[in-house]
């Protein structure tokens, strides 16, 4: 197990690709507090984690709520005390672009998508260098490194959270801290349905993906997790402020 007795903290692991992350860190031996502002998702992948033997706890609360998370943060370092990985999953899509987005759509994708990622790193950073060693993996999206149409605000977030990443990395990586960032492409769930109803629905969206993306498919949420053990592990112990790419080939074209 190469996780082995790891504490481990995804944000937004109720459903999805925090939900895959989540397990298969909970397969390889760490300890996975489940954060999810869904109580229900958040039971149920605990549920899961728990029921194959794995180690797993849920924390229920919006990780824009700065007082709720430092909250959970402290729990978890009391009872464990140590935490060795930080996934900033929870993320939201905001449709429109520029004069069509709403100004509060704007605001709660911005708060969403970078300054809980913010908060989140910089709460668990004290612990991580007194400890000498931490990982920090910031989920951001193909649309960090593309143009995205009629989706300013999800984009506009997704290319912040590329240069916040590279930001931390320089800054802590002589203390032992890892933090990269994940960029998956098309991904089959509930998450996509803001830009689906935009495109016009399931059948367009299918053969946007099936133009667009050279494997001329989605993605698997299981194809997204094995990238995650990657990059919070140590078979990328020497890889810090990279962005890594899973997108079928989308980015290439």
């Amino acid at each position: 197990m190469i996780l082995k007795d790891r504490v481990a903290i995804v944000t937004g692991a109720g459903s999805g690709i925090g939900r895959a992350g989540a397990e298969i860190m909970a397969r390889e031996g760490a300890i996975v507090c489940i954060v999810d502002r869904d109580a229900a998702g958040a039971a149920e992948t605990t549920e899961r984690i728990v029921s194959t033997g794995g180690r797993a706890e849920k924390l229920v609360l919006d990780v824009t709520d700065d007082i709720a998370l430092e909250a959970a943060i402290t729990d978890v370092l009391s009872r464990h005390g140590r935490i060795d990985i930080l996934h900033n999953h929870a993320g939201a899509q905001v449709a429109g672009d520029l004069e069509q987005v709403a100004v509060e759509g704007f605001d709660r994708s911005w708060n969403l998508n970078v300054r809980s990622h913010f908060m989140a790193a910089r709460l668990v950073m004290p612990a991580m260098k007194s400890q000498g060693k931490g990982v920090i993996l910031n989920t951001s999206s193909s649309s960090g490194v593309l143009y995205d149409r009629e989706m300013i605000a999800y984009t506009t977030t997704k290319h912040a959270v590329i240069a916040m990443t590279k930001q931390m990395a320089g800054d802590y990586a002589r203390s032992g801290i890892r933090v990269n960032a994940l960029c998956p492409g098309w991904v089959d769930t509930p998450f996509n349905a803001p830009f689906i109803v935009q495109m016009g629905g399931r059948g367009a969206i299918e053969a946007y993906v099936r133009d667009k993306v050279p494997m001329g498919r989605w993605a698997d949420v299981s194809e997204i997790a094995e990238p995650i053990l990657f990059l919070v592990s140590d078979r990328s112990s020497y890889m810090t402020g990279q962005i890594l790419v899973v997108d079928g080939g989308e980015t290439v074209v």
